[in-house]
C-alpha cells in the first residue's frame, strides 16, 4: 500500500481530498494535517510515501514545508493540490521537485489519473531497481510513468470502459487471495464473462494484474489475474 499524508488547512477540504484517496486501490490515508508544524511532525514520527500538500497554511507555505522537508532529509514525495495557479508558484513546485500539481477545484478523476500515474512509477522504479544500473532506456520508463493524459471522463480508460465497473474488477481481484479467472470475477462483479475479460485484459497490458496459465485436461489454459499494484 502506498502510504498518504494529507495536508490542507481546511478541515472540510482535507476530509474530502482523504475520502478520493480511500477509494483509489492500492493507496490508504496515513494521516491528516492542517499545518505544515503538524505535517512535519507526522512525517518525522512515521515516514510516508506521499504528501497531497496545499500551498495555503497558516504557518508557512506548501512551497517552504517542502524545503524544510528537504533539509531534515524527509524524501517523501510531493503532489501539490492547490488554489494557487500563479506561474510562479507552478515552477518553485517543479523545482523543489513537486511530481504534479493539481489546481483547485478539480475532480476526482483529475486526482485519481495523478495518482495511477504516481503507483505506475512505484511499480516502473521497484522493477528498474530490481535490474541494477539504469540505462537510458530504464530512465525514460521511469520519467514516462509520471506523464498523464486526463480527459473529461474516466481517464485513462479505453472507449466503452466506465470508471465504476473498473473500480469494481479492481477492488474484487484487490481482495483475493488467489488469482482468479475471467468467469470468477464476472461471477463476483455480476458482469458477463466477455466484458470481465475486456476489463482484465486491460488491466494486465497497464501492469497492475499478473497473467499467469492454469492446464486442465482439456488442453487448453485457463487465464488467471492476480493483482500485483501497489
Amino acid at each position: 500500500m502506498i502510504d498518504v499524508l494529507v495536508v490542507d488547512d481546511d478541515f472540510r477540504v482535507a476530509e474530502i481530498n482523504a475520502q478520493y484517496v480511500g477509494k483509489v486501490p492500492g493507496f490508504r490515508v496515513a494521516a491528516r494535517a492542517h499545518t505544515a508544524a503538524q505535517a512535519l511532525a507526522t512525517v518525522a514520527r512515521e515516514p510516508v510515501d506521499l504528501v497531497l500538500l496545499d500551498h495555503y497554511l497558516p504557518d508557512r507555505t506548501g512551497l517552504e514545508l517542502v524545503q524544510r522537508m528537504r533539509e531534515l532529509g524527509h524524501a517523501s514525495d510531493v503532489i501539490m493540490i492547490t488554489a494557487a495557479g500563479d506561474v510562479e508558484t507552478v515552477r518553485a513546485a517543479m523545482r523543489l521537485g513537486a511530481l504534479h500539481y493539481l489546481v483547485k477545484p478539480f475532480t476526482f478523476a483529475a486526482l485519481r489519473t495523478r495518482l495511477d500515474s504516481y503507483a505506475a512509477l512505484h511499480r516502473t522504479v521497484e522493477r528498474v531497481e530490481g535490474q541494477g544500473a539504469a540505462g537510458q532506456e530504464q530512465v525514460d520508463r521511469i520519467f514516462g510513468a509520471l506523464r498523464t493524459t486526463p480527459t473529461a471522463s474516466s481517464p485513462g480508460l479505453p472507449s466503452g470502459h466506465s470508471e465504476p465497473t473498473m473500480d469494481l474488477i479492481c477492488k474484487v481481484l484487490h481482495e483475493a487471495d488467489h488469482p482468479l479467472s475471467a468467469h470468477e470475477v464476472a461471477a463476483e462483479t455480476g458482469l458477463s464473462r466477455s466484458t470481465a475479460q475486456r476489463y482484465l485484459r486491460h488491466l494486465e497490458q497497464a501492469g497492475r494484474l499478473r497473467l499467469t496459465l492454469k492446464y486442465g485436461d482439456t488442453g487448453r489454459p485457463e487465464h488467471r489475474y492476480t493483482w500485483v499494484a501497489p
